[in-house]
C-alpha cells in the first residue's frame, strides 16, 4: 500500500511539472509571436519610409513618435541617413541606413 501512495505522489509531482513547463512553452510560443508580429509591423514600416526622399528625411531628423514606435532619423553623413525604429519601451526593434544623395529622389 506504502508503494503505492508513493508512485501516486511521484505521479502527481511529474504531472504537475509537465502542466507547468507546457504552460511556459505556451506563454513563450505567444509571447515569440508577439514579437514577430510586431517586427513584421516595423518592417512594413520601413519600407514606407525607405520611399521618402532627401528632403522627406531630413524634414524628420530626430527622434519623433510615429504610430506606435519612436524613429529616429540622424543627420546624414555622406548622404546616408542613419534610422532606428524603437518600441514604447526604447528597445531598438530595427537599425538601418538609407543612401539618399541630394538632388537625387
Amino acid at each position: 500500500m506504502l508503494e503505492a501512495m508513493v508512485a501516486l505522489a511521484v505521479f502527481a509531482v511529474a504531472g504537475a511539472s509537465i502542466a507547468v513547463l507546457s504552460n511556459e512553452a505556451f506563454i513563450a510560443a505567444r509571447r515569440a509571436n508577439a514579437a514577430e508580429s510586431e517586427m513584421r509591423r516595423a518592417s512594413a514600416f520601413l519600407e514606407v519610409v525607405a520611399l521618402w526622399t532627401p528632403d522627406d528625411l531630413i524634414r524628420r531628423l530626430g527622434d519623433r513618435r510615429q504610430g506606435p514606435w519612436r524613429l529616429r532619423i540622424d543627420a546624414p553623413a555622406d548622404a546616408w541617413f542613419p534610422i532606428a525604429l524603437a518600441d514604447s519601451t526604447g528597445r531598438v526593434l530595427v537599425r538601418t541606413e538609407f543612401y539618399r544623395p541630394r538632388g537625387h529622389p
